[in-house]
């Protein structure tokens, strides 16, 4: 059984502020080992719970981010930039996704460090006029593949987001969001405790018959990105798109694939580790 674990930092056990996830910030130092030990916890869970392979994907900003020499050894690590597409390796031999340390859309009340892709200029993300995170991006992209998300880790309204979007998949809540900057965060310790264990159970679920839905795949992906600043909107704005006002620019695709490159189609690659 293959397991592929995504990995963003805002959601984090412990973290709770831009010093943690900025690589200028005072506390990303300590964002790192936060995030590694999380990610450690969902490897741990993942083969506890039945798994034969692991696929780590750092997926925070320019990736780089997880410690390599404490990372769990009978995983590979992915890294670097550009990842073209969004997700290599991520094809119809990965029984199950984790999306470890995600935040919640854009916009949500209350939520920590929340956002959709650019806390700097996007405002709001939507496909065929319904407003997307990164976590309706990512379970889109990886049902294209025939992928189920199984796991989700991050504060209670990511959490709440998961559910509302893939329904009874397993979660780890490792802090209640206050505000953009604030939370109340369980220890690391606690936090990591949670993400073992939602990993190992969605392995072990995933020997049941189909336990986990697909969301439905829109095609055409109708995309309309609102900016937060009209010249973002209007260096967007370029040939092959619409504008829809003096901050939003509408591109359509295929699939929502096309945005990010398309779906893993080896292009000649092959993962010989």
């Amino acid at each position: 059984m293959k397991i592929y674990i995504s990995v963003d930092m805002e959601g984090i056990s412990g973290i709770n502020s831009p010093e943690y996830v900025l690589r200028d910030g005072r506390l990303y130092g300590v964002g790192q080992r936060l995030a590694t030990a999380d990610t450690n916890a969902a490897i741990r869970g993942a083969f506890d719970g039945g798994a034969d392979e692991v696929i780590v994907a750092d997926m925070h900003a320019m990736s780089g981010n997880l410690l390599v020499e404490e990372l769990d050894s009978r995983a590979l690590l992915l890294a670097g930039t550009p990842h073209e597409p969004r997700f290599p390796f991520l094809d119809e031999t990965v029984d199950g996704m984790f999306l470890v340390g995600y935040h919640a859309m854009a916009g949500t009340l209350y939520a920590n460090l929340e956002h959709t892709m650019s806390s700097a200029s996007w405002h709001k993300f939507c496909v065929n006029g319904k407003p997307y995170g990164e976590l309706g991006i990512d379970a889109e992209l990886a049902a294209e593949c025939g992928v189920p998300v199984v796991m989700v880790s991050g504060d209670d309204k990511f959490c709440e987001e998961a559910r509302s979007w893939l329904g009874n998949i397993e979660t780890a809540v490792t802090k209640q969001g206050l505000g953009r900057q604030s939370a109340l965060c369980l220890s690391p310790a606690y936090g990591q405790n949670r993400v073992y264990a939602a990993a190992r159970r969605a392995v072990e679920r995933l020997a049941e018959v189909e336990p986990f839905a697909l969301p439905e795949i829109p095609s055409p992906a109708r995309v309309a990105i609102t900016y937060k600043m009209m010249p973002d909107a209007d260096r967007a704005n370029v040939f092959g798109t619409k504008r829809l006002d003096g901050y939003t620019v509408e591109t359509t695709y295929d699939h929502l694939s096309g945005m990010y490159g398309g779906i893993w189609r080896d292009y000649g690659i092959e993962k010989k580790i």
